[in-house]
């Protein structure tokens, strides 16, 4: 059902003095997308205009993603009424066991509000949609499940149990399984596509929080939170291979197309928030450059064309675009308050 919004807030924003720059224009375009955790609401970033739209929303939403066919918007979070701030533990969320929502939104029309709302299950945390937009998979951390939604049906065909505690997701290059980080049994959940069946479950580390593949599927890394590490799973053989040591508290982890390199956003803590990206050689198994953001880096996506890198900040409500040539920041936009997932959405053709 299409559910009315209160207002819809559309300016070019510029930054903070913690970031005091005009933002640029980026070569090649493209749309940015930020579930505003904080502020419930959504920003969009044209890239090649410099403008920053952001829409309230009934929920708060903790992570956005496109579809793959670039049409639809994914955002998934807890209602409104029902209190915000997600975390990435059961104390950081006193309405754990209130039902999550889905909003499905034309990604051309934001602004619209969403063309669906989907009931899923307690606390969701992260969407990823199948490998033809058919589905979409929301890990619900309050109840140690996956929901399968029908993005058709527009209706939960599936509930799959999960690890405890289960957060971030992503989907296996070849569209056959999904890889869930579940935080609280420091595992992993593989997930078939075609049964709908957990068919492995991996012990990777302390507090799992997301995962990332690369390129080819072969390797899948997982930020552990708590160690200060990513680890490295082998996905023929579904075994850890290894951790990396990165930046304090990692978040969320992300390969470039090429295969080459892994980034990972280092969120450090509420009391003491960090500010790096570690960038991993996947040859060679280790950090080979650490890039400041802002303050708080949390969420990473990155461009079809693996240009640009690009991160949230959640104590400074901006996102970071760094230069994958120089692994510089290139430069910063202002957002809506508290950015968590970020997804990105090329120019149509």
């Amino acid at each position: 059902m299409l559910l009315p919004l209160v207002a819809v807030v559309m300016a070019t924003l510029s930054v903070g003095t913690a970031h005091a720059q005009t933002p640029r224009v980026i070569e090649g375009g493209g749309f940015v997308y930020t579930a505003d955790e904080h502020g419930n609401s959504i920003s969009a970033i044209d890239l090649a205009t410099t403008r920053v739209t952001t829409i309230p929303i009934p929920i708060s939403p903790h992570n956005v993603q496109i579809t793959t066919d670039g049409t639809r918007l994914l955002a998934v979070g807890a209602a409104v009424a029902d209190g915000h701030g997600h975390g990435h533990d059961k104390a950081a969320h006193d309405a754990g066991e209130t039902r999550g929502r889905l909003l499905v939104f034309d990604a051309a029309f934001l602004a619209k509000g969403p063309i669906e709302t989907i009931s899923v299950g307690a606390h969701p945390a992260h969407v990823v949609p199948g490998p033809e937009s058919r589905r979409a998979f929301v890990t619900n951390a309050g109840d140690n499940t996956v929901s399968v939604v029908d993005l058709a049906r527009m209706s939960v065909v599936k509930t799959i149990a999960v690890g405890r505690y289960p957060h971030g997701l992503r989907m296996s290059p070849n569209g056959r399984e999904v890889y869930v980080a579940n935080v609280q049994d420091g595992s992993l959940s593989v997930i078939d596509t075609g049964s709908l069946i957990e068919v492995a479950r991996i012990q990777v580390g302390t507090t799992p929080v997301q995962v990332g593949f690369t390129p080819d599927g072969s390797r899948v890394y997982v930020s552990l939170r708590d160690e200060n590490r990513v680890a490295v799973v082998d996905t023929a053989a579904r075994t850890l291979i290894g951790t990396i040591k990165v930046g304090r508290n990692p978040i969320q982890v992300h390969a470039t197309p090429d295969g080459r390199f892994v980034y990972a956003a280092n969120q450090g803590t509420d009391a003491e928030p960090a500010d790096t990206v570690s960038v991993i050689d996947v040859a060679a198994g280790s950090v080979i450059d650490t890039i400041r953001t802002g303050k708080g880096a949390h969420g990473v996506s990155m461009s079809d064309d693996g240009a640009v890198v690009l991160v949230t900040n959640i104590v400074d409500s901006t996102v970071s675009v760094i230069n994958t040539a120089t692994r510089e920041v290139l430069t910063t936009f202002a957002v809506g308050h508290g950015p968590n997932g970020v997804t990105y959405r090329s120019m149509p053709r």
